[in-house]
């Protein structure tokens, strides 16, 4: 028989899942299931189309059910690599106004790859700071400092990327988070594997995963543990009475590529390359946790008053690591991971939330990584206001999200080469997008409702719009009193 000190927590956590059940006006909880790396191609959804052949070996039937649920989005993006765009989800700040702009690791140290033409700018390499002394990093109040300040337990669990090592930022509890798991200042694992620890002997100690040491040494993917461990924080937050925000970060799929060993076996039996292979086991691995998420709130009562988004921080890994040939991995859609092109901005995202997402709904609206921040909290009933960023619950209801202009920034340098992959910016009013690459001064335009994959140049026939988006793009970057490179050769770089 079990003691009344054991009963009397899951009656308690019982009362409180009833009284939230209960109370379909209350505020909404909160989960955003934010995923690394993750290719617009990599899931069996289809975020815009037909399914294509690239998406016919992944299985993530978690995902078809959040969509037959909810509602996707068709033209959802990123920033193109994963710092810039994780400070803008928490600030609403695109990255020309914040200037984190590549991706964070040390403390006053740059991570960009080095230039032959461009002298980079000295961008916000400490990332994300609570602390207004902190040189080189960004300081503004965050989503889940305004959630908090509303009632709302903030839970972290997985990938921050937010801070360098050594600042405040590295802690997402210096950041509005009530509860931190397992992130800290890096953007990868060392390993994903429990019986690793998840680390790896000879590699740098910055890499290694911490606070999980109830899994080491046991059989225990990363995406499982963080999945168990967020999980154990929403009961948490309702046996306190409150309402959470949950930002469940996973690691996967970002390198290293390596097996979970639940499903890799499938796809090795598919003859898919060792890379791929491990790779769509790390897709599933992802999806069985999403699954895992969707039960929870089913089973507590909740999934009413939840509202679910699920996303990606940059578009697909294409450029390096994978298997097979560079490059296509996000096709049709152009380049990938690092690119100003439309495989590596172009994201998967969805919504969950029953009474405002209509069910198998579809949005085909342009939105983009800092709409988060205001998204959340409009849903939340906080303030909404941020430098950028824009609801996209309007959209929902089939309104139209009016004068919508969409700006990358990216003065930098990822490190891989490929179609797309170096310093740029880029802006997207209407249908048409223009970048402009910085080294070579040169500009593209682009139809995107008649050429998503970005095949045909326009810049040249249709030079009246390509100048009226030059302009736009640089009263954009002049408002957000963006950096730009300058030239190694002495010859000045000026806005467009």
């Amino acid at each position: 028989m079990r003691s009344l000190a054991r009963v009397m927590p899951l009656v308690l956590l019982a009362a409180c899942t009833a009284m939230h059940a209960e109370s379909p006006a209350s505020r909404p909880n909160l989960v955003v299931f934010l995923v690394d790396d993750l290719g617009w191609q990599d899931t069996s959804v289809s975020f815009g189309g037909p399914r294509t052949a690239q998406q016919a070996h992944f299985r993530t039937p978690a995902l078809e059910r959040l969509c037959a649920e909810g509602t996707r989005f068709t033209q959802a993006h990123s920033h193109c690599v994963c710092s810039p765009t994780r400070v803008s989800m928490m600030t609403g700040a695109n990255p020309a106004r914040h200037r984190v702009t590549n991706w964070t690791l040390r403390r006053d140290q740059s991570t960009d790859a080095k230039q032959a033409v461009l002298q980079l700018p000295e961008w916000n390499v400490n990332g994300l700071s609570p602390d207004p002394a902190t040189p080189r990093s960004h300081h503004a109040e965050t989503l889940a400092q305004r959630l908090r300040s509303t009632g709302y337990r903030t839970i972290h669990v997985g990938k921050a990327h937010l801070g360098a090592a050594d600042t405040p930022g590295a802690d997402p509890r210096n950041l509005g988070f009530d509860v931190n798991v397992a992130g800290h200042a890096a953007g990868a694992p060392a390993s994903h594997q429990g019986t690793d620890a998840y680390a790896a002997k000879g590699r740098d100690p910055v890499w290694n995963v911490p606070d999980l040491e109830a899994y080491h040494g046991t059989p225990t993917f990363l995406t499982d543990a963080l999945t168990t461990e967020a999980l154990r924080a929403v009961d948490d937050a309702l046996a306190a009475g409150k309402p959470f925000f949950l930002h469940l970060s996973h690691y996967a799929v970002h390198t290293p590529l390596q097996p979970d060993a639940r499903f890799v076996e499938h796809y090795r039996a598919l003859g898919l390359d060792e890379k791929e292979a491990r790779y769509a086991s790390m897709v599933e691995g992802m999806d069985h946790s999403l699954g895992r998420v969707l039960e929870h709130l089913d089973a507590r009562g909740i999934a009413g008053n939840t509202m679910v988004v699920f996303t990606s921080d940059n578009g697909g890994l294409s450029a390096t690591a994978r298997g097979g040939t560079p490059h296509v991995h996000n096709a049709p859609l152009r380049s990938g991971k690092g690119s100003a092109y439309e495989g590596g901005t172009r994201v998967p995202l969805a919504v969950r939330w029953p009474g405002r997402a209509p069910a198998n709904a579809t949005v085909h609206q342009p939105v983009i990584a800092e709409d988060l921040f205001a998204t959340l909290c409009t849903a939340a009933g906080a303030p909404s206001g941020c430098p950028d960023g824009r609801s996209w619950l309007p959209a929902l209801s089939g309104e139209p999200l009016l004068d919508r202009t969409l700006l990358w920034h990216y003065p930098n340098h990822w490190g891989a080469s490929g179609p797309g992959i170096g310093a740029h910016s880029a802006i997207r009013s209407g249908d048409h997008k223009l970048v402009w690459f910085h080294a070579e001064g040169r500009f593209e335009l682009y139809d995107l409702a008649n050429d998503p994959w970005e095949q045909r140049d326009l810049a040249a026939a249709e030079p009246g719009r390509a100048d009226a988006l030059r302009q736009l793009l640089r009263e954009r970057l002049e408002e957000a009193r963006a950096q730009l490179p300058t030239r190694t050769d002495g010859k000045p770089l000026t806005l467009p």
